[in-house]
C-alpha cells in the first residue's frame, strides 16, 4: 500500500505539469489610440513570446505548456489595428495565437495580478502609428485658388483678438477592463458615470462660450496619468471627474465632491521637480526643464496653491448645485489623494454622484431622467464658478465686463473697442437710443451677436 502511494506522490507533479497554464478566455478593448488584446490565464507563470511576422502584419504570441479553455471574442469591424485572432495548438501541448493587423504596429505586453472579478490577465496593446507616411500630400503642392474677399476676411480675423472658448474636460470613471464599482442589480459604475458624462458634454457643447473634451469617448481602459495628460494637452480650464461610489452597507448613499488633499499635492510635486529635465509639459504656462531646482519650485508652488484654491471653489459650486438633488454624502468639498485630480496648472473635481450600492441610488443612475438632471446640475456649477472665474481672452469672461463713460465716448466706438454690436449694448442696458452721459456704467455683453 505504502508503495501505491509513494508511486502516486511522484506521479502527481508531473500530472499537473501536463495540465500546464490555461486561457480561459480572449477579449479585445478598442481605444482612439491603442487596441488592447486581454488573455485571461490561470497563472502569473505563464511562459509566452512574441514576435512579429510580416507580410501581411501579424503578432504572433507563442504559450508553452498552454490550453485554450475559454471564448476567443473577436475585435470590433471598425477596429484600425487588429483584424482578426486566429488560435491552434501546437506540439507539446503549446498554444498559437495569432493577431492579424491591418498594419505594421509596436506593442506591449505585460501580466497583470489578479484584481476584484478578475484573475491573472497576460495584456498585449497594440499601438497606433507605425508605418503611416508622413511625407507631404498631393494636395500640399496644389496652386491656391483663395479670392481677394477671402484673403482679406482672414486678414481682418487675424487682425482682431482672439477670444476662445472654456475647455471642460469630461472624464468618466473606469472603462473597458476596469468596470469600477457593481450595483445589486449589476449594474456597472463605468456605464453609468459614462452615460451622464455623454449628457453633460451635449449640454456643454450648446453652451456658447464653452466646449466639451471627453476624456474618454468610448469603453476602454486609460491610466489616471492618461486622463490628467488628455486634459493638458488638450489646454483644459477645468476638469471634472465623473464616479459612482460603493460601499459594505447598502443603506449608505448621498453625493460627495472632492478635491487633491494637501498630500496628494506634495507627492506629485516631488514628481514633477524629479521629472523637469524630461518634460515639456508646462506648469501655469510656464516651462520647468529650463528652471534651476529653487525656481522651479517656487513656482510649482504657486501654481498648485492657486490650483487647489480654484479646485475648491469650483467643487463648492458643484456642491451647491447638487444639493437640490437629493442627500449629500459629505456636506463640505471633500480632500483626497486621487491621482486623477493631480493636474498642478487645472482646476480639478471628482464627483461621486451616489453609492451605486444603494438599491434606490442605483436605480436613480439607471434612469437617464436622473442622468439629464445630475448633468444640469453639473452645467449649472461649471457655469456658476466661471461667471465669476473665467480666464481672460475667453469669451467666458466677457461676461462680467463693465465699461464706464467717459467724456467723449460713443456707443459706436464701446461697441468697436469691446467688438460686440451696438445693437446688443443697446438690448443689454435697455437703452432706447445711443445717447449715454459721463460716469453712466454700462454692461458689456459677452457676445455681440445677442
Amino acid at each position: 500500500m505504502k508503495k501505491l502511494s509513494l508511486i502516486f506522490l511522484l506521479a502527481l507533479p508531473w500530472v499537473c505539469s501536463a495540465a500546464g497554464i490555461q486561457v480561459d478566455g480572449v477579449r479585445t478593448w478598442q481605444a482612439p489610440d491603442n487596441t488592447r488584446v486581454v488573455f485571461d490565464v490561470s497563472s502569473a507563470n505563464a511562459d509566452y513570446k512574441l514576435f512579429r511576422l510580416p507580410n501581411p502584419p501579424r503578432l504572433v504570441i507563442d504559450f508553452k505548456n498552454t490550453r485554450l479553455t475559454g471564448r476567443v471574442l473577436k475585435p470590433a469591424g471598425d477596429d484600425l489595428i487588429l483584424k482578426n485572432i486566429r488560435t491552434a495548438a501546437r506540439p507539446n501541448n503549446d498554444l498559437r495565437v495569432v493577431l492579424d493587423l491591418r498594419d505594421k504596429t509596436r506593442f506591449k505586453s505585460f501580466l497583470l495580478k489578479p484584481y476584484k472579478q478578475y484573475g491573472h490577465r497576460l495584456v498585449v496593446d497594440l499601438l497606433h502609428g507605425v508605418g503611416k507616411s508622413k511625407g507631404p500630400t498631393t494636395a500640399s503642392n496644389r496652386p491656391t485658388t483663395t479670392s481677394t474677399s477671402k484673403v482679406a476676411k482672414v486678414r481682418k480675423q487675424l487682425a482682431e483678438p482672439k477670444l476662445r472658448d472654456l475647455v471642460i474636460a469630461i472624464d468618466a470613471g473606469h472603462g473597458g477592463e476596469d468596470p469600477g464599482a457593481h450595483g445589486p442589480r449589476g449594474t456597472n459604475e463605468k456605464d453609468v458615470v459614462f452615460a451622464i458624462a455623454k449628457k453633460l458634454a451635449a449640454l456643454i457643447k450648446k453652451e456658447k462660450g464653452m466646449r466639451p473634451l471627453m476624456i474618454r469617448d468610448g469603453d476602454y481602459y486609460l491610466s489616471l496619468r492618461q486622463r490628467t495628460q488628455k486634459a493638458r494637452d488638450n489646454r483644459a480650464d477645468m476638469f471634472i471627474s465623473i464616479h459612482a461610489d460603493a460601499f459594505r452597507d447598502k443603506r449608505v448613499y448621498g453625493t460627495s465632491v472632492y478635491i487633491l488633499s494637501e498630500n496628494g499635492a506634495t507627492s506629485e510635486a516631488a514628481r514633477w521637480l524629479a521629472e523637469k529635465e524630461n518634460a515639456s509639459d508646462l506648469i501655469g504656462g510656464v516651462s520647468l526643464d529650463d528652471k534651476d531646482n529653487m525656481l522651479a519650485r517656487v513656482l510649482l508652488d504657486l501654481s498648485q496653491t492657486a490650483t487647489k484654491q480654484a479646485s475648491y471653489e469650483a467643487g463648492r459650486e458643484l456642491l451647491q448645485e447638487l444639493k437640490p438633488l437629493g442627500k449629500l454624502h459629505k456636506k463640505e468639498v471633500q480632500q483626497a489623494g486621487f491621482a486623477v485630480l493631480k493636474s498642478p496648472d487645472i482646476p480639478s473635481v471628482l464627483v461621486e454622484t451616489a453609492f451605486i450600492s444603494n438599491p434606490n441610488e442605483e436605480k436613480k443612475l439607471r434612469s437617464s431622467k436622473h442622468q439629464n438632471v445630475l448633468a444640469k446640475a453639473l452645467l449649472k456649477g461649471v457655469r456658476d464658478y466661471f461667471s465669476k472665474n473665467a480666464p481672460p481672452g475667453t469669451l467666458y469672461a466677457m461676461r462680467a465686463r463693465q465699461h464706464v463713460i467717459a467724456s467723449g465716448d460713443t456707443l459706436s466706438e464701446i461697441a468697436q473697442r469691446y467688438h460686440v454690436s451696438i445693437a446688443s449694448i443697446r438690448s443689454e442696458n435697455r437703452l432706447s437710443g445711443d445717447g449715454v452721459r459721463i460716469g453712466q456704467v454700462l454692461r458689456i455683453p459677452a457676445f455681440g451677436d445677442g
